[in-house]
């Protein structure tokens, strides 16, 4: 494998990089040349803001090729086109082998939730103390179990919920998980006592990994479009981002049941009197927990 490194201003970016795909390259990237240093610029705004700019002022592009005669060629292509005027050549270098699954999966480990409730990919032994685990590897849809928001949520329902053996009474009763991603939080729910599980999600890449992941981890779990939402709910969940909690807040209270919960994440702290705003006609939402930055909300009807 051989890489093909070149310099290139943020203006000649997409041109660059749509070149480099039709030379066939095997993939192609973007990084900012200017990282680490004094002139690192920030291209990545927050969540539910548009980015504070298109592009870095100097980006590095790397693309991918078999062998260094392919990646000398498309160079050779390259240079003999006007855009690649403000364009320069860092290097031509092979890349060492790697196992590039073992260096993969070398990067996702068990995710504690509870001492006792854990996330475990496939190729991890679960943790001796778990009691209960999801077996979940990376995929195309949200929700693995690394980020604070899916944590939080998992947290909840384990505080609430039941477990195999348990001798309490705490129930979340039937369960809607809105936006529901990878699943996690639906599975989370059903291994934690739920007797009925919608769900439901815009994506339907996402609704079929939601089913892949039930099958894999043994759990029954109604998915689909949100037309399968139905009726009300003891636990309504929703781990998405504050704009699109804000628009969904009369439906989402609309699907809880007398004395029923509504668990809200995917909120960043300075954003809980928005949230708190927004629900105000139909509940009153509270902090029950943070981390990062990041807090989750609770309303109980």
């Amino acid at each position: 494998m051989f890489e093909l490194s070149l310099m290139c201003p943020e203006n000649r970016v997409e041109a660059l990089c749509d070149a480099l795909e039709a030379l066939d390259a095997l993939s192609v990237s973007v990084e900012d040349a200017d990282a680490q240093t004094d002139a690192e610029q920030a291209l990545f705004g927050e969540p539910g803001m548009p980015p504070p700019k298109a592009g870095w002022q100097r980006s590095r592009v790397v693309a991918l090729y078999d062998s260094e005669v392919v990646a000398r060629d498309a160079l050779a292509l390259l240079q003999a086109q006007a855009f690649f005027s403000d364009c320069a050549l860092l290097g031509v270098q092979e890349l060492p082998e790697q196992d590039w699954v073992r260096l993969t999966q070398s990067q996702f480990t068990p995710v504690e939730i509870t001492p006792e409730f854990w996330i475990v990919p496939t190729w991890h032994e679960p943790p001796q103390q778990a009691r209960t685990i999801i077996r979940l590897d990376p995929g195309l849809a949200f929700g693995t179990g690394t980020h604070p928001t899916t944590r939080m949520c998992l947290r909840w329902i384990a505080q609430h919920g039941q477990t195999p053996g348990s001798s309490t009474e705490r129930s979340l009763g039937r369960v809607l998980d809105y936006g529901c991603g990878s699943g996690i939080l639906a599975i989370g729910a059903s291994k934690h006592g739920a007797v009925d599980v919608d769900g439901v999600d815009i994506d339907e890449a996402a609704v079929q990994s939601a089913l892949l992941n039930a099958q894999a981890n043994k759990v029954h779990l109604n998915v689909g479009l949100p037309v399968i939402v139905k009726g009300f709910y003891q636990t309504v969940l929703a781990n998405i981002l504050a704009t699109p909690l804000k628009v969904l807040a009369p439906l989402l209270w609309s699907r809880v049941a007398p004395g029923g919960s509504l668990v809200l994440a995917g909120i960043l702290e300075r954003q809980a009197d928005e949230l708190k705003a927004a629900y105000a006609p139909y509940c009153h939402l509270v902090v029950s927990d943070q981390e990062d930055g990041w807090i989750l909300m609770t309303a109980a009807h």
